[in-house]
């Protein structure tokens, strides 16, 4: 038989017997039942009130004031889904004692801060579905009674054991002490850990690398952000490499025609989440109160301006004036005397969104051009078009005289004929996020048809793009993953 070698019966022998070492330690060691479980950490609790009074117009009760910052988490191995809370109204129910809550708000959480509900001492929180590892937190600002007063978070939850589900952990640091085994375990551990470690230097001898944890089979479609499709088509590659049966497809077709596309898919599914996600650069337009949102990354977009001009800095008045029809030839900044032509995105378009948001401050003029190179409307004060997608955003400017348009930052890498343009003298730089005034950047969401089942194909490439092998691709393409220490705090301001 092929299959007989002297590898692979090593590596059978290998995994009988690690079989057989954890049927020992089963019957050897107390058996630990597996529980629906959360558990909560205060992050931070400290005075702020010296800090916070000239805030509130110099209330005295505020000069006790305190900052708590609370992680709630799943720490068991099981799901929680909503209806393992017992409260009817509300999940879990977060207590300070001889503390007065003044404000709260949720960060990395599946639900708006409106959710919170909130008493003199007391913040009850929704029904947040949680898979194994998942987390939110909760910022609170109070009065009265001092740090470090005590702090509880009660439920119950469903299945969760004596404790009602709901107990105090901790993050480990260098001074805990691991805890102590009996002998008879310890040595079984170090058999058990002897058979794996050979096993899997015979799969690494072998080069074949199992896959990741977390991988699920079927069909995922991603659709919308045409600026974030070949970040999604380098991670749905390496999933496929990594996750055995699951097919990504990538079909961008612009941000809100992406949100509509999932709008119409999840009225029409007769249960549950489709299998569909929908990249949108920035939120998602009002009206769609069925999708929920994930933060991915922080992207960067440019100008960019056919090489003809030979201008490499616009001010933020000068971009506004141009799209306001204010200045119509290159000739009045300095430039060569040709016609401005403005090539933009359709109305579909997320990163036309966050221009318009993020630098103009308005709305784009009305298109007036259909080849983009001549008005069709005579009355119009400028040229211009609007385009499907930044490739052929791109390739206009490159070929098109006195063109100015806009792109994700890294889609204007490397291409023939366009350059980019600062904006009052500053570029994009992914090292300068959060310190820098560069105004056309946003938040790249990925928006799926409620919250996606646990263990499906859609949770699962979520976590992978947001969370796991995908951050890599997401840095190599100049994005900032909101799930970095800095890309935390910047998603979180929104």
């Amino acid at each position: 038989m092929d299959w007989v070698s002297p590898e692979n019966v090593i590596a059978v022998l290998t995994a009988l017997l690690g079989v057989a070492v954890t049927f020992a330690v089963l019957a050897i060691e107390r058996r630990v039942p597996r529980r629906k479980r959360v558990g909560y950490r205060v992050q931070l609790d400290t005075p702020v009130g010296d800090r916070v009074t000239r805030l509130f117009n110099g209330r005295a009760d505020m000069a006790d004031a305190t900052l708590v910052l609370l992680r709630i988490e799943n720490d068991g191995g099981v799901s929680i889904g909503r209806e393992d809370y017992h409260q009817e109204n509300h999940g879990l129910t977060v207590r300070f004692a001889r503390r007065k809550v003044e404000v709260a708000a949720a960060s990395q959480a599946p639900f708006d801060s409106d959710a919170l509900v909130t008493t003199d001492s007391e913040i009850k929180l929704p029904k947040v579905p949680l898979n194994p590892g998942d987390f939110f937190k909760v910022l609170v600002l109070l009065t009265g009674g001092a740090a470090k007063d005590e702090i509880t978070v009660t439920g119950p939850i469903r299945d969760g054991g004596g404790d009602g589900g709901v107990h105090v952990n901790h993050s480990a640091t260098f001074d805990d002490k691991p805890p102590r085994f009996s002998a008879v375990a310890r040595r079984l551990t170090i058999t058990l850990t002897v058979c794996v470690v050979a096993l899997a230097s015979i799969i690494v001898l072998r080069g074949e690398v199992p896959p990741p944890i977390g991988c699920a089979r079927g069909t995922l479609t991603v659709t919308g952000s045409t600026a974030f499709e070949p970040v999604l088509s380098d991670v749905a590659r390496q999933y496929e490499r990594d996750c055995e049966g699951a097919t990504v497809v990538v079909d961008a077709r612009g941000s809100t025609a992406g949100i509509r596309a999932l709008a119409e898919a999840g009225a029409q599914h007769d249960k549950g989440s489709p299998a569909l996600v929908a990249l949108s650069d920035g939120p998602k337009p009002d009206g769609y109160p069925q999708l929920r949102d994930t933060r991915i990354a922080v992207s960067l977009f440019t100008l960019v301006v056919n090489d003809g001009i030979p201008l490499d800095n616009l001010t933020l008045e000068n971009v506004r004036a141009l799209y306001r029809g204010d200045i119509t030839n290159w000739r009045s900044l300095g430039g060569p005397d040709l016609p401005v032509r403005l090539v933009s995105r359709d109305a579909d378009s997320g990163t036309r969104e966050v221009f318009q948001r993020r630098v103009l401050g308005r709305n784009e003029p009305a298109n007036s051009s259909r080849n983009c190179a001549a008005k069709d409307d005579p009355e119009a004060a400028v040229i211009r078009c609007e385009l499907d997608s930044t490739a052929q955003v791109l390739s206009t400017v490159a070929s098109l005289p006195g063109a100015l348009g806009y792109t994700e930052l890294r889609s204007g890498t490397g291409l023939k004929g366009l350059h980019r343009i600062a904006v009052d003298g500053r570029r994009p730089q992914v090292d300068e996020l959060g310190s820098s005034p560069y105004p056309f950047r946003e938040i790249e969401y990925a928006y799926t048809w409620g919250q996606p089942a646990p263990g499906s194909l859609t949770s699962s490439f979520l976590v992978y793009l947001g969370r796991g092998g995908g951050q890599e691709v997401v840095s190599g393409h100049g994005h900032l993953p909101c799930a970095t220490p800095k890309g935390l705090r910047i998603c979180g301001e929104g």
